[in-house]
């Protein structure tokens, strides 16, 4: 299992897949916000999403796990 960090502090701002999705390498699970920017969280590789440990709207600080990929 893979934990997916978040690359910057931010606010959650749109969350693309739900628990139990098939995700490929490279495809973006979340886009965060900071400083009125997109950042883009893509899957490390190809497999399942385990957990989306994020809601909407939530803030999360640098190296925060937003997602668990296996």
């Amino acid at each position: 299992m893979t934990e997916v960090p978040s690359p910057i502090t931010g606010s959650v701002w749109k969350i693309l897949v739900k628990d139990g999705a098939s995700v490929s390498e490279g495809e973006t699970i979340v886009i965060l916000e900071s400083m009125k920017m997109e950042i883009r969280v893509k899957s490390p590789h190809n497999g399942r999403v385990v957990e989306i440990r994020v809601k909407e709207g939530d803030s999360v600080l640098e190296d925060d796990v937003i997602a668990i990929i296996e």
